[in-house]
C-alpha cells in the first residue's frame, strides 16, 4: 500500500497576508503563535496572535497582560484554556487568557496546587494536560496532567488542596498523551506500542489503579512486506481521539525526521487511523477506515480534539491536522498533503507553541 498521503496539495501550501481582528464571529480551530507584552506606568499590555486555521488568517486580540503571566511558560493546553507555569516560584494556573473573546482586562486566573514530585517522578516536564470540562462549565471539574516519565497528577481545583498523585504502570515519554472522554467519563492514556489504553474514572481517590483495555486492530491495510518494515524505522505517535457525537478513534502518526536535514521538515508522513466498533471483555474492537466523513481532527501537544468541518466553513472534511514534528493538513478523500505557512504581520522569532486550540465564539 502508497503512503495515505502522497502529493502536496497548492491549494492549501501557502502564505497568508491577511490579519483580522476577532469579530463576532467564531473564530478557530486556530494555533497559538506568541503572546506580545510591552510595559507601561498604566499596566503592562498585551497581544495574543492566533493563527486561524479555517481562513489561513492572523488573527489578534488587544489585552491587558496579567501580572501573574509575567514570568510563566505555556506548557499545555486543552479546552482553549492554557496550562501556565511560573518559571520562578514554580506556581501553576490555568487562563482563558489565549481565547480572543474573553476579558480584555481580566482573563480569567485559576491557580492549582504546586507540583510534588513522587519519590520515582518529576514534575519539570509536562508531557499534556486534560481537563474534563471547561472551567466555567461545571462546579465539579477535574484537571489531569501528564509528567514525562510515570507521573500522573489529578485534582478538583475547587475542592482539593493538593494533586493526587498516581505511578503510571509504564514509562511515558513527550509522545504520551493524556486524554478525557465526556462518553464515557473516564481519563485515557495509551501505552506504549499503541496496545493497550489505561483509563481511571473520576473516583481516582478511591482507586488509583488503572483499568486496562485491550486495544484489538481489525483490517489492518495491506502493505509490501519493505513498506512495513520502512514504517517501523520512522517515528510514531499514537493518538486517542473522541468526536463531538461519541466516536472513538485511535490514530497512528508515522513520520521520517531528519533534524540534521531542515529540507525534510515536512515530509509526507503516513496516517492510519482506526474506529472504534465496540468494547467486548474489555477489549476494544478496532477497525482501519480512511473514511472518517465530516470531521477533523487536530493533533498536536495540547489535548487532541474533533469537530465537525461542515460547522466550520474553511475546513476540509475527512481530514487530520497535525502540528508537532509537522505543521500540515492531511486529506484522507484526496490523499493530499498541505504545509501549512504562518502568516506575514507575526514577529522573526517566536517561541515553540505546538498547540491547536479549538472553536472559540463570544
Amino acid at each position: 500500500m502508497s503512503r495515505l498521503v502522497s502529493k502536496l496539495s497548492p491549494l492549501i501550501h501557502k502564505n497568508s497576508r491577511s490579519i483580522r481582528s476577532f469579530s463576532s464571529s467564531t473564530t478557530g480551530p486556530c494555533v497559538s503563535i506568541c503572546t506580545i507584552m510591552e510595559p507601561s506606568p498604566h499596566g503592562n499590555l498585551g497581544q495574543v496572535l492566533l493563527f486561524n486555521i479555517p481562513d489561513l488568517k492572523l488573527v489578534t486580540a488587544d489585552k491587558t497582560y496579567p501580572d501573574e503571566l509575567y514570568d510563566a511558560q505555556l506548557v499545555g493546553a486543552s479546552h482553549g484554556w492554557g496550562l501556565f507555569s511560573n518559571r520562578t516560584n514554580r506556581s501553576v494556573l490555568l487562563s482563558d487568557y489565549l481565547n480572543p473573546y474573553a476579558s480584555k482586562s481580566k482573563p480569567k486566573m485559576i491557580h492549582l496546587p504546586f507540583f510534588t514530585p513522587m519519590y520515582s517522578g518529576q514534575t519539570e516536564v509536562v508531557c499534556n494536560v486534560a481537563m474534563s470540562c471547561p472551567p466555567p462549565d461545571q462546579e465539579d471539574w477535574v484537571v489531569g496532567i501528564k509528567f514525562l516519565g510515570r507521573q500522573l497528577s489529578l485534582c478538583r481545583p475547587r475542592c482539593d488542596l493538593r494533586w493526587t498523585n498516581i505511578l503510571t504502570p509504564f514509562e511515558s515519554w513527550e509522545i504520551s498523551k493524556l486524554m478525557y472522554s465526556k462518553k464515557d467519563q473516564k481519563f485515557y492514556l495509551l501505552a506504549p506500542g499503541g496496545n493497550y489504553l489505561c483509563s481511571w474514572d473520576l473516583n481516582f481517590k478511591e482507586d488509583k489503579k488503572p483499568k486496562f483495555h485491550e486495544l484489538v486492530l481489525h483490517d489492518l491495510p495491506n502493505m509490501p512486506r519493505s513498506h512495513s518494515k520502512l514504517l517501523d524505522s520512522f517515528s510514531r505517535e499514537d493518538h486517542w481521539v473522541e468526536s463531538p457525537s461519541g466516536e472513538s478513534f485511535l490514530v497512528k502518526w508515522y513520520c521520517e525526521y531528519s533534524p540534521e536535514n531542515t529540507s525534510n521538515w515536512c515530509k509526507s508522513p503516513t496516517v492510519l487511523v482506526f474506529r472504534e466498533e465496540e468494547t467486548k471483555d474489555g477489549r476494544k474492537h478496532m477497525r482501519y477506515t480512511d473514511d472518517i466523513g465530516d470531521l477533523c481532527i487536530f493533533i498536536s501537544k495540547g489535548e487532541d480534539f474533533c469537530v465537525k468541518a461542515s460547522s466550520h466553513p474553511g475546513l476540509q472534511p475527512n481530514s487530520i491536522c497535525l502540528h508537532g514534528r509537522l505543521f500540515v493538513i492531511l486529506n484522507l478523500t484526496k490523499r493530499t498533503l498541505g504545509c501549512y505557512e504562518y502568516p506575514q504581520g507575526i514577529p522573526k522569532r517566536i517561541p515553540y507553541l505546538p498547540y491547536w486550540l479549538p472553536p472559540f465564539s463570544p
